[in-house]
């Protein structure tokens, strides 16, 4: 079995597979290495791969010593099936990159457009050719209604579950339409002009966020919240057999 292990800005998730089949996964904010105790003692774990977007700490890191296993630490230099071409891969984000591995796993050889929508959402391109060209960030569903409150006098802040009417008639909805469309809007615009540039794409949604997204968007997209994770499972099946 393999373990995937995607640390983002809020969360841990864990994945088994078998294989191509993820059998297993969960998500914690606490307690995060339990969970690697717990299934090194109770499943054959072969291999393990470690995405993270945050810099560990030693104790943490030493966590995933405990694993009977090799472990991969993700990172631009690990072999992978996409060609980088952004000028500084050693800033990019392995969430990102990982995401677009995953989508070039499920379509490979096509043109597409990958969107992430978590506490950031980004937006990148990968080629048919399997280069990854990068691509673009800004802030995430949550980040632009925290700001609207910070950043103002008077506006609330709103959760973002809730009404989402075309045009707000309240200054509730006013915010959570205006960022939740907003949002749309700005997915649609690189969608028409990545294809206005390169014909055929297939865009990928993924992300913590692409479940309030996907039913708003009109272009077609391929939804999967487990992009991540297939791209990881991908690098250890594939590229890291050492």
């Amino acid at each position: 079995m393999n373990l995937i292990v995607d640390i983002g800005n809020n969360s841990a998730k864990f994945y088994l597979f078998q294989g191509k089949q993820m059998i297993l996964h969960t998500r914690r904010t606490e307690e995060l290495y339990s969970v690697i105790q717990e299934w090194n003692s109770q499943y054959s774990i072969e291999k393990a791969i470690v995405s993270s977007v945050l810099d560990l700490t030693e104790e943490q890191e030493r966590c995933f010593d405990e694993l009977d296993c090799p472990v991969i630490w993700f990172s631009h230099e690990t072999r992978s099936p996409l060609a980088i071409k952004y000028s500084t891969p050693h800033t990019l984000g392995t969430d990102r990159l990982a995401a677009a591995i995953g989508a070039w796993s499920e379509a490979e050889g096509r043109n597409m457009l990958v969107i992430d929508a978590g506490s950031a959402i980004t937006v990148d391109f990968v080629d048919r050719n399997g280069n990854y060209l990068g691509g673009n960030i800004s802030p995430g569903i949550r980040m632009r209604l925290n700001a609207l409150h910070r950043f103002t006098g008077r506006l609330p802040l709103v959760e973002k579950e809730g009404e989402t009417p075309f045009i707000g008639y309240d200054t509730e909805t006013a915010i959570r339409s205006g960022v939740m469309h907003g949002i749309c809007h700005e997915i649609e615009g690189y969608i028409a002009a990545i294809k206005e540039k390169y014909g055929d794409v297939l865009v990928f949604l993924t992300g913590g966020d692409e479940n309030p997204l996907k039913n708003n968007i009109k272009s077609r997209i391929f939804a999967d919240k487990y992009l991540v994770a297939k791209g990881l499972n991908r690098i250890l099946l594939e590229y890291n057999n050492d």
